[in-house]
């Protein structure tokens, strides 16, 4: 992950994400620009994440805010899994029990790179409270424990007016399925 962005780059990402914010006011109702950007810019790192976001094709946007941590949450707003972070498995785990046809990476890891976490099942409820998300592709979820000792990952997706969460073996990976991230600063 870059650690550092050209003024520029600074400048047009900021730039983007106040227009998307400005479109979508639905998903963050009573929360104002000023505050958040006085924050980004306060956030070089968390910035960096967020560019890396918007370059894999997330489409970040703010969709809530925590008064207890006074912190805003960025999630990856994109219509479907974001492009450029398809065709992965779950975590580094099951990438390496792959002996043939390794994908690229994992899910898990990339989002470490990225400085970005996988969006939890309750926050992918949520998301989808806020639009329909996922409606050709599928995004891995991070998964419990519970589940992930036993081989298994999860993911979800939105068909027929529903939203869904089905699992799979870690190792898997299918080009419309990705990840979405979150980040809060």
């Amino acid at each position: 992950m870059k650690k550092d962005l050209t003024a520029k780059q600074r400048d047009e990402l900021l730039g983007v994400l106040k227009t998307r914010f400005e479109k979508n006011m639905k998903r963050h109702e009573g929360i104002k620009w000023e505050a958040i950007e006085k924050k980004l810019n306060a956030a070089v790192l968390k910035l960096c994440s967020l560019f890396e976001m918007e370059q894999t094709g997330g489409e970040p946007d703010v969709v809530g805010y925590d008064a207890k941590t006074k912190e805003y949450i960025f999630t990856d707003c994109s219509a479907e899994s974001p492009s450029g972070r398809r065709s992965l498995c779950y975590d580094p785990e099951a990438l390496a029990s792959r002996k043939e046809n390794k994908p690229g990476g994992s899910a898990i890891g990339m989002a470490a790179e990225m400085g970005i976490e996988l969006l939890t099942e309750e926050q992918y409820f949520d998301l989808q409270k806020l639009g329909k998300f996922d409606t050709k592709t599928s995004s891995w979820l991070k998964t419990p424990a519970e589940q992930r000792i036993h081989g298994g990952a999860i993911f979800g997706d939105r068909r027929y007016e529903r939203v869904f969460i089905y699992h799979n073996g870690a190792e898997s990976y299918y080009a419309a399925r990705g990840f979405r991230g979150t980040i809060r600063i």
